[in-house]
């Protein structure tokens, strides 16, 4: 069955890899965030975390077709909001948002496309075609949740995420992560938003484990997408802040960070997001808790 769906869903994908894997992830204590860098990554009190396996890598766009082929799910960028008061009007029909990246006739930055979902990411004209392996994007959290449960699996706190990707290391400043001289995550290389010389190899996202994984054995877990949380939004790590139901924390920085620019590609680094809106640079992986 397996097969079966790996060559009916997208018969140009392996359905072997580092994509396939989780990685055991032993409980242990962290301080969230640096309190040297952004205003919302200031620290609060030690926190205690259990062992989990987390995916080695974000779920792609052939995991995720498998979960819609299966279940008939359709993600919020297709159903739109036609009638929700909360929402502009121009805002309501399905579509989603997405970067514009700089070039010919084009101006660099966030709009929203109608007709843009995870199939076609960068909004109609556009595909995942030959793109199977890259990290699914277009996914609201209400959809990475459902993907997480129908594997039987949950989405990291934003802890249990931190943790995973830095084992509380205290990585501050702007400078991009480099390994050997070369770029270890996929990033913005260049001025923001205008000239990326894509000096990683990748304008845009890139096939999930492209670079190195992490001494935990994870990939790209800062860089290419960034990744959702189950934690509502607070503004830092302090207990007493109040926290924001509409949102939640999302983590590892994206294909857009820059130095100039959002230089969020660190472990500590952490971003509101609005619960029902997905995008072109966000992406989620699953994790499976041990029982205690």
């Amino acid at each position: 069955m397996r097969r079966a769906l790996c060559l009916s869903v997208l018969l140009l994908a392996s359905c072997s890899g580092p994509h396939e894997k989780e990685v055991l992830i032993k409980g242990g204590t962290l301080t969230l965030g640096n309190d040297r860098s952004y205003p919302e990554e200031r620290r609060g009190p030690p926190v205690t975390v259990g062992s989990f396996y987390m995916d080695a890598t974000e779920v792609t766009n052939r995991q995720f077709a498998e979960f819609v082929e299966a279940t008939g799910y359709k993600t919020v960028a297709e159903k739109g909001f036609v009638g929700d008061p909360r929402v502009p009007v121009a805002q309501q029909m399905p579509g989603s948002a997405v970067f514009v990246m700089p070039g010919p006739g084009q101006t660099p930055g966030w709009t929203f496309l109608a007709g843009a979902n995870w199939r076609q990411p960068e909004g109609p004209g556009s595909s995942i075609q030959g793109r199977e392996n890259e990290p699914v994007v277009q996914i609201a959290y209400v959809d990475a949740l459902a993907y997480a449960r129908w594997k039987g699996r949950d989405l990291p706190t934003e802890a249990e995420w931190e943790w995973a990707a830095g084992q509380g290391r205290d990585m501050p400043g702007r400078a991009r992560p480099v390994r050997d001289g070369k770029p270890s995550s996929n990033t913005w290389d260049g001025q923001f938003p205008t000239h990326n010389v894509a000096a990683d190899g990748f304008m845009m996202r890139a096939p999930v484990a492209s670079f190195p994984a992490n001494p935990n054995g994870l990939y790209d877990m800062t860089g290419n997408v960034w990744e959702w949380t189950k934690s509502v939004w607070t503004p830092n790590h302090d207990p007493a802040a109040k926290s924001d139901a509409a949102a939640r924390a999302v983590k590892g920085g994206s294909f857009l960070c820059a130095v100039n620019f959002c230089a969020r590609y660190r472990p500590q680094s952490r971003q509101r997001m609005e619960t029902d809106l997905g995008t072109n640079h966000i992406g989620f992986r699953t994790i499976r808790r041990v029982a205690s």
